[in-house]
């Protein structure tokens, strides 16, 4: 008998987290779902791996959208209803920020007391004094548009009823946060670049980030603290698959699709690698749509020449170059004190981060995490668990050819350990028991994501979420298809990517509903 069926209402292709959560909605709503994946496990990078029986993370530093159990927030309230259960734990502090050219050195927490003040704003005044009340009306602007997108994403209004109900992220969507903090608020530089740190995880530096973006992150991160998993992104991959299975939807691993079939402008199937065809009547798409467009519809005489000139104008976000060490000491003996910390080791400027992203090699602005922070049972007694990570383009590596791949890495590798090392005063290299490293290269590999993206297309202002909310119909270029990974409307990161496969089976529930409504005439 074969193990799948001649038809379901939806074809998953993919079983990221977006995949899992598009997967997830749908059957929740009663639809026959299938998940194809095409490696032997779920959640695509967010996953871990075992070395010398420790089992170390491989790309998740920090869940947004968390919030406490009392008061969860968006993400956590969205698993919850899903019966998606994971057992998640706080980390110790938002960042700190090292920028020796600045002169910055500063630890910042999330929370809010009792008048409703902000302890970062108590932070920030600390270091400059008399900059409270701007700080505490930066983040009360911050959660007023956090609190209008959560509204949009969950209802289309007109412009009309945007402007008079939403006027915060009205009058902001149409300015980089660089343009906001500079106009709109008397605070030093150094504040503002204190305040900013936040950047260096979306890869998209200030002059370039939209508002509407940074101030999400800033309310999100600052309202209720970030989280992760007590088991790693794995246990969160898991738990999403394990309660797909249990609302009825199928999961099958080692199972790549090769093409999408299209009839008469509409998805109506697809093939996998070795051959099944499945006949279903949406697909929810994790490959990016340059590869759908570009080889995966069949027949290509269905791909339009502006589907093509859409992909193709997309401006791909940036990757990732990680240093995963297990260290043999614990992390105050390597003066390490911090979970998070963001440095930069040169001048805090756009135009030299831009520079550096198109390179393999000579970066300055690094995330370290400390796991033993906010996961002390995840790491051997005695000893330290550091990742060190930078966001380069995926064009940074397109010089390095086979023959000086494994080179290169170690040479980049070793670069980013002796910055660290110079930082902590302490030569890290005598103290590692274990170490491995990611590049554009092995995320391309292993999860297959195209060029080795992870962030999907940049959120930078002529491409920011607000616009793509109001393009997200008219870019609909294939019947029943939907995106469903980073590449869609809110892009960067896991939460966001939860979020994007909730927003892709919306998309798919309203199609069957109209079709229903259609056929029902």
């Amino acid at each position: 008998m074969a193990f799948l069926k001649d038809h379901y209402d939806v074809v998953v292709i993919g079983g990221a987290l977006a995949g899992m959560s598009c997967a997830l909605s749908l059957a929740s709503q009663g639809a026959d779902v299938l998940i194809l994946e095409r490696h032997n496990l779920p959640g695509g990078i967010a996953t871990s791996f075992v070395r010398n029986g420790v089992e170390m993370e491989a790309a998740l530093h920090e869940m947004m959208s968390i919030g406490p159990s009392e008061s969860p927030l968006f993400i956590r309230d969205y698993l919850d209803s899903l019966g998606v259960k994971v057992d998640w734990l706080r980390v110790p502090e938002a960042y700190r920020l090292v920028a020796p050219t600045e002169g910055i050195d500063i630890e910042l927490h999330a929370g809010r007391r009792e008048d409703g003040s902000w302890v970062v704003a108590d932070e920030i005044d600390a270091v400059w004094p008399g900059t409270r009340a701007q700080v505490n009306k930066l983040m009360e602007l911050c959660r007023e548009v956090y609190e209008s997108v959560l509204y949009l994403n969950e209802h289309r209004l007109s412009k009309i009823a945007t402007l008079l109900h939403h006027g915060a992220l009205a009058k902001t969507a149409g300015y980089s946060a660089q343009e906001v903090l500079d106009r709109s608020f008397s605070l030093p530089d150094e504040a503002k670049m204190a305040l900013s740190a936040y950047w260096i995880y979306v890869g998209q530096p200030l002059k370039s980030l939209p508002f509407t973006i940074y101030a999400f992150l800033m309310a999100d991160y600052f309202l209720g603290g970030s989280y992760v998993p007590r088991g790693f992104s794995h246990e969160l991959s898991v738990a999403m698959a394990e309660r797909c299975r249990e609302l009825g939807v199928q999961i099958e691993y080692c199972q790549e699709v090769e093409k999408i079939l299209v009839r008469d402008g509409h998805v109506c199937g697809v093939r996998t690698a070795r051959g099944d065809e499945v006949s279903c009547d949406y697909v929810a798409s994790a490959p990016y749509p340059n590869v759908v467009y570009g080889r995966m519809i069949e027949p290509q005489s269905e791909v339009s020449d502006e589907a093509r000139r859409y992909s193709n104008a997309m401006p791909l976000g940036v990757s990732c170059f990680s240093v995963l060490l297990q260290l043999d000491l614990p992390p105050e003996e390597l003066h390490i004190h911090n979970y998070s910390v963001f440095s930069c080791d040169g001048p805090y400027l756009t135009e030299r981060f831009w520079e550096q992203a198109h390179l393999p090699g000579g970066w300055d602005y690094l995330t370290c995490v400390c796991l033993n922070f906010a996961n002390p049972e995840a790491v051997p007694e005695g000893r330290t668990s550091l990742s060190i990570t930078t966001l380069p383009l995926p064009e940074s590596f397109d010089a390095v050819t086979a023959d000086t791949y494994a080179a290169t890495k170690r040479e980049l590798a070793g670069a980013l350990i002796n910055t660290v090392s110079k930082r902590l005063g302490v030569e890290l290299r005598d103290h590692i028991i274990d170490v491995e490293v990611e590049t554009p290269v092995s995320v391309a590999h292993y999860v297959g994501s195209y060029q080795g993206c992870v962030y999907g297309y940049q959120h930078r202002m002529d491409n920011s979420v607000v616009a793509r909310l109001e393009d997200f119909e008219r870019d609909q270029h294939i019947g029943g298809l939907a995106w469903c990974a980073s590449h869609q409307i809110v892009g960067d990161g896991m939460a966001c990517n939860i979020n994007n496969g909730k927003i892709a089976a919306k998309a798919i529930l309203d199609w069957m509903d109209k079709a229903q409504r259609e056929g029902d005439r």
